[in-house]
């Protein structure tokens, strides 16, 4: 006679044992605290905790699917807050607390999470579930040999203005070989928030990624220049390309010219090649700000979007070859998930081959960084695998 399988026991979670002391008091409290980090990772489940006098306390966060607000609740008899909230393995969570008291609201980093993630609007607290970590190759590695940041003016007439850009030449740079550029948009921020040099050092240290000239920009009127602008596109192929191929021992083919984006970013790259199909051979999109109407005018993104979505509705209505390789990546979590699914056939209609990554993460600095091994790995690989033809 076969028996039935049981699941095994769950064990119980750490707030419920908490629940179970006797005396529950601050002392109590104070141990349970001590003996845990926050949020607390047990499994799936993240026990997120807020200690002080309040009216009511939210975890505040944009978990597509999930509401904006999710209550926090006392735990009886202290002035402990809690929820526990199911992440999927590998998540990667910004949060941050609403605390409510007095008719007043304050919007906080998590006093007892020590993690945070930071991009150009401030900070916010991260919750790492169980099976995330920090990429060991985004931390400085003693054994790479560190590349150079070098900066340059162009002129530009299509900008009417000086552009800075910020270039990186790695450690072996020699004029007599031959290099693929990676130009980046929001250059500063990825340089800053995506830990962009130390990425490319170790990467190029473990001949993860050919050795590679990128050119950080730095733009002016952000949401201008990025959102289909003919002026950027220009500036790009007409000014930087030329100015960079002529000063520096680039391959200066198409093969060897990527355009990389973010948000924003990757409708400035997309939007280039589109201007510009025989320049680029590659694309990496990460959380492209694709938004798109298939019926009415109303896309939530509001005036800003209004070029955007002017331009995607156009590329998606008639898709064209624009590079011979994309790399797209999304953040699962993210408001932008759907559009960016949905842009992968239109990529692929117009007979580009297309990677497509998704993360268990958000629209953010850390998502991006996290994955540059993959884009960079894929679109210029390792010396012993690339070649330009």
């Amino acid at each position: 006679m076969t028996m039935p399988k049981f699941a095994a026991p769950t064990a119980k979670l750490a707030i419920n044992r908490l629940k179970d002391r006797r005396p529950l008091d601050a002392a109590a409290v104070d141990r349970f605290l001590a003996r845990h980090e926050v949020p607390i990772v047990e499994g799936l489940r993240c026990t997120f905790l807020y200690r002080g006098e309040a009216d009511e306390v939210f975890l505040a966060q944009r978990i597509v699917g999930l509401p904006e607000l999710l209550p926090l609740r006392r735990l009886w008899g202290t002035d402990l807050w809690y929820l526990v909230l199911e992440l999927p393995t590998g998540s990667r969570v910004n949060y941050q607390l609403e605390v409510r008291r007095g008719g007043h609201s304050e919007r906080i980093n998590d006093p007892l999470n020590e993690k945070l993630s930071y991009s150009p609007v401030g900070t916010s607290s991260v919750c790492f579930g169980h099976g995330y970590s920090s990429p060991e190759w985004t931390e400085p590695d003693p054994d790479a040999r560190p590349g150079d940041l070098v900066e340059l003016t162009v002129r530009s007439r299509a900008l009417r203005r000086d552009y800075p850009v910020t270039l990186y030449l790695p450690a072996r740079f020699r004029r007599t070989a031959s290099y693929p550029l990676l130009v980046v948009h929001d250059g500063p921020d990825f340089l800053q928030y995506a830990a962009a040099k130390t990425v490319l050092d170790n990467l190029i240290h473990r001949l993860d990624v050919a050795e590679t000239v990128v050119a950080f920009l730095r733009p002016q009127d952000r949401l201008n220049e990025y959102a289909d602008s003919t002026a950027h596109s220009r500036f790009l192929a007409a000014e930087l390309l030329p100015r960079l191929e002529t000063e520096l021992p680039l391959v200066g083919r198409p093969s060897g010219r990527c355009l990389l984006g973010s948000s924003f970013g990757a409708v400035a790259s997309l939007s280039a090649a589109v201007r510009s199909p025989d320049t680029y051979g590659s694309l990496i999109l990460m959380s492209g700000s694709f938004v798109f109407t298939d019926i009415g005018a109303d896309h939530g993104g509001g005036e800003v979007f209004d070029p955007v979505v002017r331009f995607v509705n156009r590329y998606r209505a008639r898709p064209t070859h624009v590079a011979d390789r994309l790399f797209v990546s999304c953040g699962v979590y993210e408001p932008l998930i759907v559009q960016n699914r949905s842009m992968v056939p239109t990529f692929e209609a117009a007979g580009m081959t297309v990677r497509y990554v998704e993360a268990r993460d958000g629209h953010n600095w850390e998502n991006w960084r996290d994955r540059l091994r993959d884009a960079l790995s894929w679109v210029y690989p390792g010396p012993q695998k690339f070649y330009y033809e």
